[in-house]
């Protein structure tokens, strides 16, 4: 029976490899649509939750991926061996920076390395870590080539970028349009008809993997550049004496031409600081200089040594030195609602304040504790005492499930990065 025919009668088997935050999303996914699914995976960690049924990711349903567990519809192995039993294989790895701030495929590497042998006839092997445009290209077909299959023809090889949002309550896997680029139309063919098989949205078809790959960092750039423009414009309302975040609310009302972004304290996320660097790196082999790109990643980069900075003022003010002070950081994850440590703007910020001295406490209602990669320590969280023993506050995160009210009344100083506080007027609070 061909791929197409098993896909059609959902009897084809589906492996992915890696369940983190974007390939667990999918394999519950799948599973819901009827295929038999088997994760792939080197935490023993993962491994034994995923097998008894317990979720470990914000926007996995616990009880979804509780039922296709016990349906037999999902499990999870580190046994790259069993490859040979799936006819999909969708990788979802991890896709970091070194620390010059160069794309590190070493995950990408490794899966292709020890899952190529393994590999039946018409099996479909679909990218989804995003990455710079070429990798699929470059790293993954010549090794099935090594095996002598023939891309197009025996394996099909294609790239369909993640769009996971983590704490979207309006888009999850499911329902979000799919890009997808093939290396030839066949592949394109077999990949078009396994998205749409599983997904409840479009699969818009490009006509290579370089296009896919392209396209994602594109997404992710376009939002960099600008969330770049409204933390410059944030410094120069600063000194105007205008508020950014009344000017954007004003700009929203133009109902063509303008789409808002809003400032912080940094940029987080795996996609959004990291994203646009793969494409820089990239650029050099062409001898093209990303001169806006770049300019925007160093805008972002600063804006934690920025919120320290305005700290530092507010602080100055009521006669105390920053070294001396009392803080606390409301908020740790990088994004509202969710415990996703990625790339948070709080790691940034505490860099900043250590290098004063400054004794801070942390409060996440999502986050009890989380290893800070730019120092290489760990943290912990405190419950929300009472406000009034801090010099200072600083909401880094907009938590909604926190009561901004009680904290304004209290009469504590406050540095809202997020304008969490926007319909509360009170003296005592600063917005970034």
């Amino acid at each position: 029976m061909s791929l197409i025919a098993k896909l059609q009668d959902k009897t084809a088997v589906i492996g992915v490899v890696g369940l983190g935050y974007v390939g667990l999303p999918m394999a519950v996914t799948v599973a819901r649509k009827g295929y038999k699914v088997l994760g792939f995976e080197v935490s023993d960690y993962a491994i034994e939750h995923v097998n008894a049924g317990q979720n470990y990711i914000g926007d996995v349903d616990d009880a979804e991926l509780a039922k296709v567990v016990k349906d037999g519809l999902l499990s999870a192995t580190a046994d790259y061996s069993r490859i040979k039993e799936v006819n999909v294989v969708m990788i979802a790895v991890p896709t970091p920076l070194d620390k010059y701030h160069q794309p590190n495929t070493t995950y990408i590497d490794k899966v292709t390395l020890a899952m190529t042998p393994y590999l039946q006839n018409e099996t479909l092997v679909v990218l989804e870590s995003t990455t710079y445009p070429g990798t699929t290209r470059e790293i993954i077909v010549p090794e099935l080539k090594k095996q002598n299959l023939v891309v197009g023809k025996d394996v099909y090889v294609a790239f369909s970028p993640e769009r996971v949002d983590p704490g979207n309550e309006q888009y999850k896997t499911n329902n979000t349009p799919k890009v997808v680029g093939g290396i030839s139309p066949a592949c394109n063919e077999a990949a078009k008809v396994f998205y749409e098989s599983i997904l409840d949205a479009p699969v818009h078809c490009v006509s290579s993997p370089e296009v896919a790959e392209m396209e994602k960092i594109y997404e992710n750039t376009f939002r960099n550049i600008n969330i770049a423009l409204a933390n410059e414009m944030t410094v120069l309302c600063e000194r105007m004496g205008v508020s950014i975040w009344e000017v954007i609310d004003a700009a929203k009302t133009k109902p063509y031409g303008f789409m808002a972004f809003y400032p912080g304290p940094g940029v987080g996320g795996h996609c959004i600081p990291i994203d646009p660097f793969y494409l820089t790196w990239k650029a050099r082999e062409f001898d093209f200089h990303t001169r806006l790109i770049e300019l925007a990643g160093e805008i972002n980069i600063a804006m934690p040594e920025y919120v320290v900075i305005r700290a530092n003022k507010i602080l100055n003010k009521k006669g105390i030195s920053i070294s001396k002070a009392k803080l606390l950081l409301i908020g740790a994850a990088y994004k509202k609602d969710i415990r996703d440590m990625r790339e948070s703007p709080c790691e940034g910020v505490i860099i900043e304040l250590e290098k004063y001295n400054a004794e801070f406490d942390l409060h996440d209602p999502y986050v009890e504790e989380f290893h800070n990669e730019k120092n290489d320590k760990k943290y912990k969280t405190v419950p929300l005492g009472d406000p009034k023993k801090y010099d200072l506050v600083i909401i880094i995160t907009d938590h909604s499930n926190v009561d901004y009210s009680a904290l304004a009344q209290s009469g504590v100083a406050i540095l809202d990065t997020r304008n969490a506080c926007k319909h509360i007027r009170a003296a005592n609070i600063e917005v970034l």
